[in-house]
């Protein structure tokens, strides 16, 4: 897997102070994306075991609220598998800590359901870590600048339950 940046400090995406993943690849190409160059998978640089002990040493601070995953698109399946072994270190480390993840796809026709567009082997598991999940994809004709951790807005903030459903929290 490629990335495009990694933005230490980050108060934008999610609660808190944050280190924010920005994956490349990305097959949705939303009309207005503010992140258009991310959505070539070879955009970017190698996310290599390197850059993933970087990400996760940049957590340990305890002003660190937690990480963001986001790009590109972090559910794309090639994506899934390449960073279930950073959200597995990172729930060992920092189990206080949450995890944020924007997708352009839609939580339950598009990743729970085992024919969705974006579920693979290791959906269940990625989603198992995932603390809040922004989904949709964005709209242009919907974008509102009003709106807080979206741009748009069919887009939602679900906090994901280790049990039982989702709770809509914006």
């Amino acid at each position: 897997m490629k990335y495009a940046g990694i933005k230490y400090y980050d108060i934008s995406n999610g609660l808190g102070v944050r280190t924010s993943l920005f994956v490349s690849g990305c097959t949705h190409r939303c009309k207005g994306c503010f992140n258009e160059m991310t959505w070539d998978f070879h955009y970017g640089d190698d996310f290599t075991p390197e850059i993933m002990e970087e990400i996760l040493k940049s957590i340990e601070p305890n002003y660190i609220s937690g990480l963001t995953l986001l790009g590109g698109e972090p559910m794309e399946p090639v994506n899934q598998q390449a960073l279930l072994p950073l959200l597995r270190q990172f729930e060992e480390r920092f189990p206080q800590k949450d995890i944020w993840c924007y997708t352009g796809y839609v939580y339950e026709t598009d990743l729970l359901s085992t024919q969705g567009r974006a579920h693979c082997e290791a959906t269940d598991e990625f989603l198992s870590y995932i603390d809040i999940l922004v989904d949709g994809e964005f709209v242009q004709e919907l974008y509102d600048i009003s709106l807080k951790f979206r741009g748009s807005k069919n887009q939602r903030l679900l906090q994901l339950q280790k049990k039982g459903c989702p709770q809509l929290i914006l």
